[in-house]
């Protein structure tokens, strides 16, 4: 049975009560900016609210969500106008436990191609082949790009990145 979405007001509101914290998530994740971040999450439900989406399930559904949420990112990272710019710095997200906000701080500090793996392999639980997937890159990439971001966070946990 087809899971397909409606474009009624009810489930436009449950679909944003669906995916709307994973959505920020990836966009923070990409952008490191709450502002651009909640821009981008208007967008991609402006983008499903206009089309007419049907989904065979609901994983199917989380994995268009996160495939244009990565594509509106990269949009808006191309953009002109994101390039006149720059953001204001932000602070950590407060966090109570000091060592998980030090890892935090670390993956944020990651260059986007491995912040991004980093947040779907562990956070969303995707497996290299649905990340490989999702990102449209080949699945041995996506292993490297996982072996590479853990020794960058060991190496900032440690104390510094290697590149400083």
């Amino acid at each position: 049975m087809p899971y397909e979405t409606t474009h009624s007001n009810d489930d436009l509101t449950a679909l944003v009560h669906r995916h709307a914290d994973l959505m920020m998530r990836v966009a923070y994740t990409y952008l490191k900016n709450t502002a651009d971040a909640q821009d981008v999450c208007q967008d991609v439900f402006i983008k499903l609210a206009k089309r007419s989406v049907v989904f065979s399930q609901a994983e199917h559904e989380k994995a268009w969500v996160i495939r244009v949420t990565i594509n509106v990112c990269k949009d808006l990272l191309r953009s002109p106008w994101k390039k006149l710019f720059s953001p204001i710095s932000e602070s950590v997200r407060s966090i109570q436990n000091t060592s998980n906000q030090e890892v935090v701080a670390c993956v944020l500090d990651l260059p986007a191609k491995y912040r991004i793996v980093i947040y779907l392999y562990y956070y969303e639980g995707y497996s290299t082949a649905e990340i490989a997937g999702l990102l449209k890159r080949n699945e041995n990439t996506v292993r490297t790009q996982l072996k590479r971001a853990r020794e960058l966070l060991k190496a900032c946990m440690i104390g510094g990145f290697v590149n400083e």
